[in-house]
């Protein structure tokens, strides 16, 4: 039996013999079935599956899996897709002042938390500002950005994307509204954060806003990028509870160390095809 597994993650209508041709292709495909989770979303009617398998005796690449599983997946009309496990991919991380997620991302690949390759650090301040941080050898970009450039930042931005062969950007506190058009090329492979307030404290200072207000619960939401500000399918939340002793430069810090650990939990759980899109929401298939 091959040391190396694959992760197979598909999404389809639901209908009777699903796993079952699943299963009867890895089957026939030499493959061992090591775990496998699926979910039935009655509201939609759509089906989800995550699959871990390796092959028994012969070594297939993902091509020639994908080559095998393709009638499957379009008999039963599949989104899906199938990779090596131990394949690093490409992460593009963005990030503005406020640095903590992008110094919590990098420790996390350093350690192998996270198996990811940086692609590049893309931001919109210059490399001075971030002279304190040991960016390992990751390329960094400086493309500043004016309300009167966005666009034109935004197609270098797009250049970058496909020059790195990036597969996911991560926005680390990038504190930048992407375009309609960036977004929606970046569909399902753009991660953002931010605290878990909006809509209710919009704007500056969201941590004082709340600190006025006598808040009891602080938190922040992962989230795919879409067109709708800060409202694309969450993938990840947590919270932690405030009490009246806590000023508001309590509630920052304990508001970064959210973001820090929301941000890596939603981005290790994408780099494991643990997440699949379902409409406005996601599937998540932890454990």
């Amino acid at each position: 039996m091959t040391s190396e597994s694959f992760v197979l993650k598909l999404s389809c209508p639901n209908r009777p013999g699903i796993v079952a041709a699943v299963s009867t292709l890895l089957f026939e495909a030499g493959c061992n079935i090591l775990d496998a989770q699926q979910f039935d979303d009655v509201e939609t009617g759509r089906f989800f599956m995550r699959v871990i398998f390796n092959a028994v005796d012969a070594d297939p690449t993902p091509a020639e899996l994908r080559e095998r599983f393709r009638p499957v997946g379009e008999r039963f009309g599949m989104d899906w897709t199938i990779r090596a496990r131990g394949e690093r991919r490409r992460v593009m991380l963005l990030v503005s002042k406020f640095d903590h997620c992008l110094v919590d991302l990098l420790y996390r690949q350093r350690n192998g938390e996270l198996n990811m390759e940086v692609a590049a650090v893309v931001a919109n301040h210059p490399r001075e500002t971030y002279a304190h941080i040991d960016l390992d050898g990751a390329p960094f970009h400086h493309l500043p950005v004016t309300r009167q450039t966005k666009m034109e930042q935004e197609a270098q931005l797009w250049e970058l994307v496909k020059g790195t062969g990036t597969e996911v950007v991560v926005l680390a506190r990038y504190m930048q509204v992407l375009s309609d058009g960036l977004a929606a090329k970046l569909t399902g492979r753009c991660i953002n954060i931010h605290h878990s307030f909006l809509p209710g404290f919009k704007g500056a200072k969201p941590y004082h806003q709340a600190h006025e207000r006598g808040v009891k619960l602080i938190g922040a939401t992962a989230h795919y990028v879409t067109s709708d500000l800060d409202e694309g399918p969450i993938i990840d939340q947590d919270v932690e509870r405030i009490s009246h002793r806590d000023t508001p430069e309590d509630l920052v810090r304990k508001g970064r160390d959210i973001e820090r650990r929301v941000l890596a939990r939603a981005l290790a759980d994408h780099l494991d095809d643990r997440v699949i899109l379902n409409g406005r929401k996601t599937v998540v298939f932890t454990g």
